[in-house]
């Protein structure tokens, strides 16, 4: 018996790790990478270690994928945008700091 595909799926439905990753081209390595980077994105597991997907984790994979590929994000800055948008204080590194302020002294210093 075959599964049904994603697009019958209704909206709320959970989705598996092969739906998602198919659904966006991705391998299932890198979804599985990004749970690891991304502490906002934890599908439901179940028995088996098997992954469910919830509508707002298919979400925030795209979201994710969006940043990545299309705007070139790379994770760093994804996760800094992730945080930000939370709420939550952004940790930088002071050389990153440095290089932020050396930056703006020379663009202030061109005009």
């Amino acid at each position: 018996m075959r599964a049904r595909a994603v697009s019958e799926k209704s909206a709320t439905a959970f989705r598996t790790i092969g739906e998602v990753a198919a659904e966006l081209g991705l391998p299932q390595h890198r979804l599985r990478y990004w749970e690891s980077r991304f502490s906002e994105l934890r599908p439901v597991t179940r028995a088996g270690q098997r992954r469910y997907y919830r509508p707002e984790d298919v979400a925030l994979v795209r979201r994710i994928h969006q940043l990545l590929s299309d705007e070139g994000y790379t994770i760093r800055g994804v996760q800094t945008l992730l945080a930000a948008e939370r709420g939550k204080p952004v940790v930088q590194d002071p050389l990153l700091r440095i290089r932020a302020m050396l930056a703006d002294a020379l663009a202030a210093d061109a005009r």
